[in-house]
Protein backbone atom coordinates (compact mmCIF):
# COMPACT_ATOMS: atom_id res chain seq x y z
CA UNK A 1 0.00 0.00 0.00
CA UNK A 2 1.42 3.09 -0.80
CA UNK A 3 1.34 6.19 1.96
CA UNK A 4 0.71 9.29 1.06
CA UNK A 5 1.62 12.49 3.46
CA UNK A 6 -0.59 15.59 3.52
CA UNK A 7 0.74 18.98 4.07
CA UNK A 8 -2.18 20.83 4.14
CA UNK A 9 -4.05 23.28 6.40
CA UNK A 10 -7.26 23.38 5.17
CA UNK A 11 -9.12 20.81 7.20
CA UNK A 12 -11.98 20.96 4.35
CA UNK A 13 -9.64 20.01 1.39
CA UNK A 14 -7.75 17.52 3.73
CA UNK A 15 -10.94 15.18 4.37
CA UNK A 16 -12.24 15.58 0.65
CA UNK A 17 -8.32 14.45 -0.14
CA UNK A 18 -8.09 11.33 2.14
CA UNK A 19 -11.80 10.46 1.38
CA UNK A 20 -11.14 10.22 -2.00
CA UNK A 21 -7.27 8.25 -2.17
CA UNK A 22 -8.73 6.07 0.89
CA UNK A 23 -11.18 4.83 -1.48
CA UNK A 24 -7.89 4.07 -4.09
CA UNK A 25 -6.59 1.73 -1.00
CA UNK A 26 -3.86 4.68 -0.56
CA UNK A 27 -2.59 4.72 3.25
CA UNK A 28 -2.32 8.67 4.22
CA UNK A 29 -0.88 11.08 6.73
CA UNK A 30 -1.65 14.62 7.27
CA UNK A 31 0.53 16.98 8.88
CA UNK A 32 -0.48 17.82 12.63
CA UNK A 33 2.59 20.38 13.21
CA UNK A 34 3.76 22.94 10.93
CA UNK A 35 6.87 23.16 12.77
CA UNK A 36 7.88 19.87 12.28
CA UNK A 37 6.88 18.77 8.61
CA UNK A 38 10.14 17.11 8.48
CA UNK A 39 9.61 14.80 11.63
CA UNK A 40 6.52 13.80 10.46
CA UNK A 41 7.72 13.16 7.18
CA UNK A 42 10.64 10.69 8.87
CA UNK A 43 8.24 8.95 10.76
CA UNK A 44 5.52 8.14 8.24
CA UNK A 45 8.29 7.45 5.43
CA UNK A 46 5.48 8.38 2.39
CA UNK A 47 6.10 6.99 -0.81
CA UNK A 48 4.60 10.74 -2.07
CA UNK A 49 4.01 14.00 -0.74
CA UNK A 50 1.13 16.28 -1.43
CA UNK A 51 2.32 19.79 -0.14
CA UNK A 52 0.85 23.31 -0.10
CA UNK A 53 2.38 26.98 -0.85
CA UNK A 54 1.25 28.26 2.31
CA UNK A 55 1.31 27.39 5.30
CA UNK A 56 1.63 28.25 8.99
CA UNK A 57 4.85 29.21 9.93
CA UNK A 58 6.95 28.32 6.98
CA UNK A 59 5.87 27.93 3.44
CA UNK A 60 5.68 24.67 1.14
CA UNK A 61 8.86 25.75 -0.64
CA UNK A 62 11.16 25.74 2.67
CA UNK A 63 9.20 22.29 3.52
CA UNK A 64 9.91 20.81 -0.60
CA UNK A 65 13.70 22.14 0.58
CA UNK A 66 14.00 20.31 3.74
CA UNK A 67 12.15 16.78 2.47
CA UNK A 68 14.79 16.83 -0.72
CA UNK A 69 18.03 17.09 1.54
CA UNK A 70 17.04 13.46 2.23
CA UNK A 71 14.54 12.02 0.34
CA UNK A 72 14.33 11.54 -3.55
CA UNK A 73 10.24 10.62 -3.25
CA UNK A 74 7.54 12.44 -5.20
CA UNK A 75 6.55 15.90 -3.84
CA UNK A 76 3.38 17.28 -5.57
CA UNK A 77 2.38 21.02 -5.09
CA UNK A 78 -1.28 21.79 -4.42
CA UNK A 79 -2.31 25.37 -3.76
CA UNK A 80 -4.52 28.31 -4.92
CA UNK A 81 -1.67 30.46 -6.36
CA UNK A 82 -1.51 30.04 -10.12
CA UNK A 83 0.97 31.93 -11.19
CA UNK A 84 3.78 30.41 -13.34
CA UNK A 85 6.53 31.96 -11.17
CA UNK A 86 4.71 30.25 -8.34
CA UNK A 87 4.91 27.02 -10.42
CA UNK A 88 8.53 27.65 -11.57
CA UNK A 89 9.70 28.20 -7.63
CA UNK A 90 7.69 24.97 -6.90
CA UNK A 91 10.20 23.04 -9.57
CA UNK A 92 13.36 24.80 -8.69
CA UNK A 93 12.58 23.89 -5.15
CA UNK A 94 12.88 20.32 -5.83
CA UNK A 95 9.06 19.27 -6.58
CA UNK A 96 7.79 16.93 -9.58
CA UNK A 97 4.25 18.39 -9.94
CA UNK A 98 1.37 21.05 -9.31
CA UNK A 99 -1.46 21.17 -9.44
CA UNK A 100 -3.85 24.28 -8.82
CA UNK A 101 -6.79 24.70 -6.19
CA UNK A 102 -9.54 24.76 -7.25
CA UNK A 103 -8.91 21.06 -8.80
CA UNK A 104 -11.03 17.98 -10.52
CA UNK A 105 -10.02 14.88 -7.92
CA UNK A 106 -9.65 12.52 -10.95
CA UNK A 107 -6.45 14.88 -13.05
CA UNK A 108 -4.96 14.96 -8.81
CA UNK A 109 -5.57 10.89 -8.81
CA UNK A 110 -4.25 10.70 -12.44
CA UNK A 111 -1.10 12.92 -10.90
CA UNK A 112 -0.22 10.84 -8.27
CA UNK A 113 -0.35 7.12 -10.16
CA UNK A 114 1.43 8.87 -12.79
CA UNK A 115 4.55 10.15 -10.15
CA UNK A 116 3.95 7.03 -8.59
CA UNK A 117 4.60 4.62 -11.62
CA UNK A 118 7.52 6.60 -12.42
CA UNK A 119 8.81 6.18 -8.84
CA UNK A 120 8.33 2.81 -8.17
CA UNK A 121 6.52 1.29 -10.69
CA UNK A 122 7.66 -1.49 -13.73
CA UNK A 123 9.17 1.46 -15.92
CA UNK A 124 10.76 2.58 -12.32
CA UNK A 125 12.51 -0.98 -12.10
CA UNK A 126 13.43 -1.01 -15.54
CA UNK A 127 15.78 2.08 -15.41
CA UNK A 128 17.22 1.59 -11.91
CA UNK A 129 19.58 -1.87 -11.53
CA UNK A 130 22.12 -0.20 -14.24
CA UNK A 131 24.65 2.54 -14.14
CA UNK A 132 25.50 4.25 -17.58
CA UNK A 133 28.25 6.71 -18.45
CA UNK A 134 30.62 8.61 -20.92
CA UNK A 135 34.19 9.94 -20.05
CA UNK A 136 34.27 9.32 -16.70
CA UNK A 137 31.01 11.08 -15.93
CA UNK A 138 29.13 8.08 -14.08
CA UNK A 139 25.00 8.32 -13.75
CA UNK A 140 23.68 5.25 -11.00
CA UNK A 141 20.35 5.38 -11.72
CA UNK A 142 19.33 3.29 -9.17
CA UNK A 143 20.65 5.31 -5.94
CA UNK A 144 19.64 8.73 -8.30
CA UNK A 145 23.68 10.13 -7.88
CA UNK A 146 26.21 11.51 -9.99
CA UNK A 147 29.44 11.30 -9.89
CA UNK A 148 32.89 12.37 -11.95
CA UNK A 149 36.60 11.98 -10.78
CA UNK A 150 35.33 11.50 -7.18
CA UNK A 151 33.22 14.41 -6.69
CA UNK A 152 29.03 12.79 -6.05
CA UNK A 153 25.87 14.51 -6.23
CA UNK A 154 22.36 13.10 -5.63
CA UNK A 155 19.59 13.44 -8.29
CA UNK A 156 16.12 13.71 -8.28
CA UNK A 157 14.39 11.04 -10.23
CA UNK A 158 13.44 13.83 -13.13
CA UNK A 159 17.34 14.96 -13.28
CA UNK A 160 18.36 11.50 -13.58
CA UNK A 161 15.65 10.41 -16.21
CA UNK A 162 16.74 13.74 -18.31
CA UNK A 163 20.78 12.63 -17.86
CA UNK A 164 20.09 9.39 -18.80
CA UNK A 165 18.95 10.32 -22.33
CA UNK A 166 21.99 12.70 -22.93
CA UNK A 167 24.17 10.60 -21.73
CA UNK A 168 23.08 7.89 -24.04
CA UNK A 169 23.16 10.08 -26.87
CA UNK A 170 26.34 11.86 -25.96
CA UNK A 171 27.54 14.45 -28.28
CA UNK A 172 24.11 14.23 -30.57
CA UNK A 173 21.01 17.07 -30.36
CA UNK A 174 18.58 15.42 -27.99
CA UNK A 175 14.86 16.95 -29.15
CA UNK A 176 12.84 18.55 -26.27
CA UNK A 177 10.28 16.61 -27.35
CA UNK A 178 12.16 13.48 -26.89
CA UNK A 179 12.94 14.88 -23.60
CA UNK A 180 8.79 15.53 -23.06
CA UNK A 181 8.18 12.24 -24.28
CA UNK A 182 10.73 10.29 -22.14
CA UNK A 183 10.00 12.17 -18.27
CA UNK A 184 6.23 13.09 -18.84
CA UNK A 185 4.44 11.37 -21.32
CA UNK A 186 0.88 11.48 -19.76
CA UNK A 187 1.28 14.35 -17.18
CA UNK A 188 -0.75 17.73 -17.89
CA UNK A 189 2.07 19.70 -16.22
CA UNK A 190 4.17 20.49 -19.37
CA UNK A 191 5.27 23.94 -20.25
CA UNK A 192 8.24 25.89 -21.70
CA UNK A 193 9.24 26.92 -18.56
CA UNK A 194 8.62 23.13 -17.11
CA UNK A 195 11.67 21.79 -19.50
CA UNK A 196 13.82 25.16 -18.89
CA UNK A 197 13.73 24.60 -15.16
CA UNK A 198 15.14 20.72 -14.97
CA UNK A 199 17.90 21.45 -17.89
CA UNK A 200 19.06 24.22 -15.36
CA UNK A 201 19.04 22.17 -12.57
CA UNK A 202 20.66 19.47 -14.51
CA UNK A 203 23.15 21.53 -15.36
CA UNK A 204 23.74 22.65 -11.51
CA UNK A 205 24.62 19.06 -10.72
CA UNK A 206 26.72 19.04 -13.28
CA UNK A 207 28.70 21.69 -12.21
CA UNK A 208 28.49 20.43 -8.39
CA UNK A 209 30.81 17.73 -9.88
CA UNK A 210 32.98 19.82 -11.66
CA UNK A 211 31.33 19.57 -15.19
CA UNK A 212 31.02 23.61 -16.78
CA UNK A 213 29.49 24.08 -19.81
CA UNK A 214 28.96 20.95 -21.28
CA UNK A 215 25.21 21.08 -21.79
CA UNK A 216 24.25 23.09 -24.74
CA UNK A 217 21.27 24.39 -25.70
CA UNK A 218 20.57 24.08 -29.52
CA UNK A 219 18.69 26.69 -30.29
CA UNK A 220 14.91 25.24 -31.79
CA UNK A 221 15.62 22.36 -31.53
CA UNK A 222 17.10 20.45 -28.50
CA UNK A 223 20.28 20.22 -25.83
CA UNK A 224 23.54 18.21 -26.29
CA UNK A 225 25.77 16.87 -23.80
CA UNK A 226 29.34 17.34 -25.20
CA UNK A 227 32.01 14.81 -23.22
CA UNK A 228 34.76 16.96 -23.73
CA UNK A 229 35.46 17.44 -20.10
CA UNK A 230 38.34 15.17 -20.13
CA UNK A 231 40.41 17.90 -22.04
CA UNK A 232 40.13 19.72 -19.16
CA UNK A 233 41.64 17.11 -16.49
Amino acid sequence: MFKIFIVEDDKGLVGLLKEHLHKFGYDTKCASDFGAVIAEFERFQPHLVLLDVNLPMFDGFYWCRQIRNGSTCPIIFISARDSKMDQVMALENGADDYLTKPFDFEIALAKINSQLRRAYGSYAASQQQRTVGVSGLTLDMERLALSFNGDKTDLSPTEAKILDELIARSGQVVSRDRLLDKIWDDQWFVDDNTLNVYVARVRKKLAAVGIHDALQTIRGQGYRLLPNWGDET
